[in-house]
């Protein structure tokens, strides 16, 4: 797929509806993981409330993903990338700039709690393993690994 990309953009109130679908159909959350997403809502308020950025084709402004940074407390609330847009580097680009906000922000740095198959992803990227964050049903049955993202 020779894509040509990628901006990075403050998301505004429009994108909400354009980010929830990305969620909910995201091939991430099959199976048993699809309750967590089911009835998820990245609504207006959200993204106006928290630094909500995504990466976009520039000439289609076709979404590529998103991520969601919390500053109090510093963390990662949200990030997705495309089922399309899997493996271009769209998830290493995404941490990049949150680090850059965070950065910016003055944090030192920012909580993951992750996926479980996205922990590779985020050790990867630098994240260091610092505990687990229990299951709490009925919306997340199952434990998740919780890493730090230092902001160099």
């Amino acid at each position: 797929m020779g894509t040509c990309i990628t901006g990075i953009r403050r998301a505004t109130a429009r994108d909400a509806k354009r980010l929830t679908r990305l969620v909910r159909t995201s091939r991430a959350y099959e199976g048993p993981y699809a309750p967590m997403v089911a009835g998820y809502r990245v609504g207006p308020d959200y993204i106006e409330a928290h630094r909500v950025f995504v990466a976009v084709e520039p000439h289609e402004d076709r979404l590529l993903g998103f991520y969601a940074l919390v500053l109090d407390p510093p963390e990662l609330d949200l990030m997705f990338v495309a089922d399309s847009a899997q493996g271009l580097g769209i998830g290493r680009l995404l941490v990049a700039h949150m680090l850059g906000q965070a950065r910016d922000a003055g944090i030192t740095g920012v909580r993951v709690v992750s996926h479980p198959p996205a922990e590779g992803f985020y050790l990867s990227v630098g994240g260091e393993r610092t505990g687990t964050e229990r299951a709490n049903p009925p919306a997340v049955m199952w434990d998740r690994p919780e890493l730090l993202i230092p902001v160099a």
